[in-house]
């Protein structure tokens, strides 16, 4: 039965991916580093990704594209899929290499969190953004981290219940190699999804992390359409209003939900670090 949902599920994702990849390619004119994320999002979250793609960034008519994502939920979505695109990968990735190594599974997720930060933060944040910050990389690094780690922390909230209970619950949910790995990893990233989506809404909000690109302007909006003329000052202004005890308490209240879901995790696997 499991079986059966899951094969559904995959090929479900298949055709969401062929199609995605159609639409980005002859009708949606977003960025290139926002195409990549959507085929990522997409491929972890299956038809529920392209969903959110077609309410959020799918262009409905020519010229058109730079208008439809200029609501500030569209904005925060598109910030919330670049975000997740990488945190999940990296995520991903680290527990196929704990699963080799045989480590204990509190190791595992300290491995995780840490592989998803690196390409979270020095891939798909600031190399991939660095031609904001005029081209210089450690610039880039410097400006996305604090946005990148809250929002991470947000992810890894949703995450890290999803993963860690379901792969020790369940025969073989930690095995790369099977369905029940792919379907598990899944669920987390929807789940992570879920609980970052209110820190990528207040830091778009804030100017303090960009919001869905448009190819079209080749500009990108960090609060609806302040990509656009007269509304760059206003940004700024946002920006400047965010002081660093502001930012402290964000990350100590981010830092805190994490703290909270590694304990409720702890109360239903036992989380070992030796």
């Amino acid at each position: 039965m499991t079986g059966g949902a899951l094969l559904l599920w995959y090929l479900l994702t298949g055709a969401s991916l062929i199609f995605l990849i159609y639409d980005l390619e002859t009708n949606t004119p977003a960025q290139w580093v926002m195409k990549l994320a959507w085929i990522l999002i997409v491929l972890y979250t299956g038809p529920l990704g392209l969903f959110i793609y077609m309410l959020s960034c799918r262009e409905p008519l020519p010229g058109t594209h730079d208008e439809f994502i200029a609501a500030h939920w569209k904005q925060s979505a598109g910030s919330l899929m670049h975000c997740v695109a990488g945190d999940a990968t990296g995520i991903i990735l680290g527990a196929i290499v704990t699963y080799h190594l045989q480590l204990p599974n509190g190791i595992d997720l300290l491995i995780e969190y840490a592989a998803a930060f690196v390409v979270g933060l020095f891939i798909f944040q600031a190399l991939f953004m660095k031609s904001m910050a005029g081209g210089n990389y450690l610039e880039a690094v410097k400006k996305t981290f604090f946005a990148e780690t809250v929002s991470m922390n947000f992810v890894m909230v949703g995450m890290i219940p999803v993963m860690a209970i379901l792969r020790m619950k369940i025969p073989g949910g930690d095995d790369p190699k099977g369905l029940m790995f792919w379907g598990i990893s899944s669920a987390a990233t929807i789940a992570g999804a879920i609980t970052a989506y209110p820190a990528n809404s207040w830091l778009v909000g804030s100017g303090l992390k960009h919001g869905m690109m448009s190819a079209v302007s080749g500009r990108t909006s960090m609060d609806g359409m302040s990509g656009m003329p007269g509304m760059q000052g206003n940004l700024q202004h946002k920006t400047n209003q965010v002081t660093f005890m502001k930012k402290l308490g964000v990350f100590l209240i981010s830092a805190g939900f994490l703290l909270v879901a590694v304990w409720v995790t702890s109360l239903f696997v036992e989380l070992k670090v030796r």
